[in-house]
């Protein structure tokens, strides 16, 4: 019988080793990876977070600061009046 309990100690013992090796190739191909990953995300030149943040903050600046010219042109051609379109005598 101690035989027996010997033989499943080992067999533990070896399937407790392999699940430890298993674990260790898993996170070397995971570190693998993603390293190859990030080589690749360097390589293309893909703009980083902060770069896309500075930009949408940059777009917005623009946009209000478009809509406020054209609340301004608006303004300005209401004070003068609508302008005659060009070649608009032309075609009567």
């Amino acid at each position: 019988m101690q035989g027996s309990n010997r033989l499943f100690d080992d067999f533990a013992r070896l399937m407790t080793d392999a699940a430890g090796a298993a674990q260790g190739v898993r996170r070397e191909a995971e570190t693998v990876f993603k390293a190859q990953v990030e080589r690749l995300i360097r390589d293309m030149d893909i703009a980083s977070r902060e770069e896309l943040d500075v930009l949408r903050d940059l777009v917005s600046a623009l946009r209000s600061q478009n809509d406020a010219l054209a609340a301004r042109i608006t303004a300005l051609e209401a004070k003068v009046g609508p302008e005659p379109v060009a070649g608009a005598s032309e075609a009567i």
